[in-house]
């Protein structure tokens, strides 16, 4: 049996989640994540988050790195790399899984890391007298004065 050294509780979960068999350290990554039955989307993103982050420092070990090295990479993506917010808060949600579940080191000082917020989006619309307008001047198009009744009946 897979996990027969775990001890089950009364929720009957493993007291413990069990010991990593893979060496590698992206293998022990995918056996956490096939462990915890996360999606083979989130393994394929996180394994690639684990990947640049060990590549962008030079190929070192994660447990040989702390605060600096984490908040760097993660200044780099929102810096100079500009990713979306979205995008910066997978890398640092790939990160905690890997500190956390894989290598189970706790850093109390990653829950104060600030996660980037996603701008808010205000709808723009067009006035009553903006469509009349806009209608009034593709009338001698005609190929297109469908699309533009189309348009406005779209909203």
């Amino acid at each position: 049996m897979l996990y027969e050294n775990t001890v089950l509780n009364s929720a009957m979960k493993p007291a413990s989640p069990p010991v990593l068999r893979a060496t590698r350290l992206l293998d022990q990554v995918r056996e956490r994540i096939c462990y915890k039955h996360y999606s083979l989307r989130t393994e394929q993103a996180y394994v690639q988050w684990v990947r640049m982050f060990v590549k962008w420092h030079g190929l070192r070990h994660p447990r040989d790195m702390g605060q600096l090295e984490i908040e760097g990479f993660l200044a780099m993506l929102a810096n100079e790399r500009r990713v979306a917010a979205a995008t910066h808060n997978q890398a640092l949600s790939a990160l905690l899984f890997l500190y956390r579940e894989v290598l189970g080191m706790d850093l109390p000082w990653l829950d104060g890391v600030q996660r980037p917020r996603t701008p808010k989006r205000i709808p723009s619309v067009l006035t009553v007298d903006e469509v009349a307008v806009l209608l009034s001047r593709c009338r001698p198009i005609w190929p297109w004065w469908p699309d533009c009744c189309t348009a406005r009946a779209c909203g």
